[in-house]
């Protein structure tokens, strides 16, 4: 049942579906990253482990904003089920290219968003998925910087190690830093 507060709001069911789906995606990246983290911690990546737990929450507080939206905005957002997360990987690559993939995919989603929003006029909500924008251009480079570190070093005997150790560097270095070329040791 709808009340006036409810009824009476600038957000279209429509787009409240949408960013309902949205929080959805959030929700599952954050698992997503929570598995990579487990698996890289149970083989001894700790730095590649930590990066990912941090990712984990990222993503928990990308799916909170929204879902705070939604409410703020008159809807009503829902708490997504998640199900089919993968627990098992075969290479410290697989799962980095499983980030870059994911990130791409959640880009895309993001993108289609903000297309429905400027093709119905919400400009307010156009508005606050702007930060969504920068954020994914972000995530992207920072995904495309840690599979370049594969090609660079390679996997062969302290590859891996090192590999590990600059993913803890691009982690506490921020993305601004490797936007700008700063970030990393490599």
């Amino acid at each position: 049942m709808k009340t006036f507060i409810t009824k009476n709001r600038s957000l279209l069911d429509e787009t409240e579906e949408l960013l309902n789906k949205q929080v959805e995606l959030e929700a599952v990246s954050s698992a997503i990253y929570l598995s990579m983290a487990s698996w890289c911690e149970i083989k001894g990546y700790e730095n590649s482990s930590k990066f990912l737990y941090d990712h984990t929450e990222e993503e928990k507080m990308h799916m909170m904003k929204i879902f705070r939206y939604i409410n703020e905005a008159g809807g009503h957002a829902l708490q997504p089920e998640i199900t089919g997360i993968p627990n098992d990987f075969s290479s410290l690559r697989a799962v980095f290219e499983e980030v870059l993939n994911h990130e791409i995919f959640i880009t895309k989603s993001i993108h289609s968003l903000v297309d429905h929003c400027q093709s119905k006029k919400d400009f307010t909500t156009f508005n606050f998925l702007q930060w969504y924008v920068t954020e994914q251009r972000e995530e992207e480079i920072l995904a495309r910087r840690i599979l370049e570190l594969f090609d660079i070093i390679g996997e062969e005997g302290l590859g891996l190690w090192t590999i590990d150790q600059e993913i803890g560097k691009l982690g506490t270095a921020g993305v601004s830093s490797v936007i700008s070329g700063a970030g990393g040791g490599v």
